[in-house]
């Protein structure tokens, strides 16, 4: 060893390096020929570890093999009854938990994924015998009591016309929910309106219906007296443009909506008109449902009766109109008589009904606030790209339920809206009130 050393320092600087890589390459070659030896061998192998919970997490997978995949709907019901039970036990301890597989099992459809992620989640639970007893008991107490197959707890709810209105709605959902971000106004409660003058449309025009509304499920749109999709009266909605533009008003919504529903002419009694006889665009019908709903709201409010969680009584006043919205301590509900099959009903109250169901609260959801203060002023621009929603379909003649012709008796009907709904041309974010 000491004479290789003796002889690499008498070497030159040029051999001394050449003499260091070829060092360097062989120690880097070995070592390269070394690894695959080891991995050929199998030793870098990583054989994992059986997970203590193997037995639970097997038995999880092979749930939905002892199920029964073809139920029947009242199957299907009967399963939802109990797994609800067996949420509310597990929600006892924990709720959170409880609420995300609840969500989680509706958006799938299949009440028997709740077997699944509880039986996932008791992998984890201390308190797994203490919950599965309780759950076992809320599930045979559900059982002690017969399924019930009835349909929609809400009568007028079962007949046809609900299921035609429901598809009409949706169809204009952009326009409504962009009406409520426009008038502060949750589009919920504008929904209400709708339904209250859209189902009297319906069961006071029987034939009109089955022949027109329930084939194409289209609202219906109103031409004389009352105007629109909501049924708004002329004198009403000249009223709602002039407390939008009086500070003094006990209606005035505040200066950020002062100019949402200027005109672009200088005939207003026409384009009032135009605005909410639109057949294939509804946002003006809506815009002054919004705007009604909201000025009722702030006069009570000033009043000292804040009516803003009693969309019953917004819905009722939102019927019988401003001159009988007289704020007081103990209001009722109530307004138009409305006879769905053999049933009586107000407009407050249908109002009322759709608006605690839970119908089509996913495209219309709850608001934690109901009425919302504008963001800001309204611009020239926000304004015109208002106005661009008319469209240019041909409206029945203005001020034709004056005449006393026979074309005026006529033509004394509801009109049919069977064409398309164009949707808005600002669609914004809808901020949460």
């Amino acid at each position: 060893m000491k004479r290789l050393w003796r002889e690499f320092v008498q070497r030159s600087a040029g051999r001394k390096v050449l003499d260091i890589l070829l060092v360097l390459f062989a120690m880097a070659g070995m070592a390269i020929i070394g690894a695959w030896g080891l991995y050929q061998l199998g030793v870098t192998n990583n054989r994992g570890a059986v997970d203590e919970n193997y037995r639970s997490l097997l038995s999880v997978s092979e749930i939905d093999r002892l199920k029964d995949a073809k139920l029947t709907s009242r199957q299907v019901d009967e399963q939802w009854a109990l797994q609800y039970g067996r949420l509310a036990a597990l929600a006892r301890f924990y709720p959170e938990n409880a609420r995300l597989m609840l969500q989680a099992a509706q958006r799938s459809g299949d009440p028997l994924v709740v077997d699944r992620m509880v039986a996932a989640a008791s992998i984890y639970m201390e308190e797994n015998d203490t919950i599965s007893e309780l759950s076992e008991r809320v599930v045979e107490a559900l059982r002690s009591v017969p399924q019930r197959q009835g349909g929609n707890i809400v009568p007028w709810m079962n007949g046809p016309e609900w299921v035609a209105l429901k598809e009409a709605i949706t169809r204009d959902s952009a326009l409504i929910n962009e009406a409520g971000r426009l008038t502060g106004v949750e589009p919920r409660l504008i929904v209400g309106c709708l339904i209250g003058e859209q189902i009297r449309l319906f069961n006071s025009k029987r034939e009109m219906f089955k022949k027109y509304l329930g084939p194409v499920k289209m609202l219906s749109v109103q031409s004389q007296f009352s105007y629109g999709v909501n049924g708004v009266k002329d004198f009403t909605a000249k009223a709602v443009e002039e407390h939008l533009a009086d500070p003094t008003s006990e209606y005035y919504m505040g200066k950020n909506y002062e100019h949402l529903l200027d005109f672009a002419t200088d005939d207003h009694a026409t384009e009032r008109y135009n605005r909410l006889v639109d057949y294939r665009n509804h946002l003006y019908s809506y815009l002054y449902t919004g705007c009604i709903l909201h000025q009722t709201m702030l006069q009570w409010r000033r009043a000292g009766h804040d009516i803003s969680d009693r969309p019953e009584i917004l819905f009722t006043l939102f019927n019988v109109g401003f001159d009988q919205s007289v704020p007081k301590a103990n209001p009722v509900a109530g307004g138009s008589r409305i006879m769905v099959g053999e049933r009586e009903y107000t407009f407050g109250a249908i109002g009322f009904d759709f608006y605690y169901s839970g119908e089509l609260a996913d495209v219309f959801p709850f608001y934690a606030v109901r009425f919302a203060e504008g963001s800001e002023p309204l611009t020239a621009e926000d304004v015109a790209r208002i106005q661009s929603n008319m469209s240019d379909c041909n409206r029945p003649e203005y001020g034709r339920e004056y005449r006393r012709d026979s074309m005026a008796a006529k033509d004394n009907e509801p009109v049919v809206n069977y064409r398309p709904v164009r949707k808005p041309d600002l669609p914004r974010e809808h901020p949460s009130y």
